[in-house]
């Protein structure tokens, strides 16, 4: 699943946050978001939104932390990061271009981009990463008194949106050829 590329900034500012520290992992975080708009740019894909707005998260906040060095905690990175995420995602559904429909729109036939089960499909799932996000947020509270069910849920929500993900488009399409009755 290529949407599942446009997260590896995420992972790699996890890693190597854990490894070298809040600025070398949202330095990382910047620069692979920057990669995969580069590698978009350079195949002739589209720029994902996705891409873009992890770009201006991760570099926004590697700005900051490099000119002011706050004195974060990584659950108050997390949190922020997290959170920026979360408004990335709102941000694209508010523009009218949910994240995943640029994903989606590889995978399909262009007569089928504009079709208004497609566009819902697009709004739902995106829709379940928002909850998704928000609920990552919850868990980086909860991280701060009790570790192993922060975790837990994170990995919850994350399966979770992605097992809706890869199955949900399958359920609307089983439903419309189900005879009615």
């Amino acid at each position: 699943m290529n949407i599942l590329l446009g997260f590896s900034p995420f992972l790699a500012f996890a890693i190597v946050e854990h490894l070298l520290g809040i600025l070398a992992g949202l330095t990382a975080g910047a620069v692979m978001a920057l990669a995969l708009v580069v590698r978009d740019a350079a195949t002739g894909r589209s720029v994902k939104v996705l891409e873009i707005g992890t770009v201006i998260l991760f570099g926004a906040l590697a700005l900051y932390a490099w000119r002011e060095q706050p004195a974060w905690s990584i659950a108050q990175v997390r949190m922020v990061v997290d959170a920026g995420l979360l408004g990335v995602v709102l941000a694209s559904m508010a523009i009218g271009m949910p994240f995943t429909m640029q994903y989606a729109r590889e995978r399909v036939h262009p007569s089928l981009w504009r079709h208004p089960t497609f566009v819902r499909i697009n709004y739902v799932i995106t829709g379940v990463w928002a909850l998704a996000f928000l609920a990552l947020i919850g868990a980086d509270v909860l991280m701060r008194t009790r570790p192993g069910a922060g975790a837990l849920l994170t990995v919850a929500a994350l399966c979770a949106a992605v097992r809706f993900t890869q199955h949900y488009p399958r359920h609307v399409a089983a439903s419309a050829a189900a005879p009615r009755q």
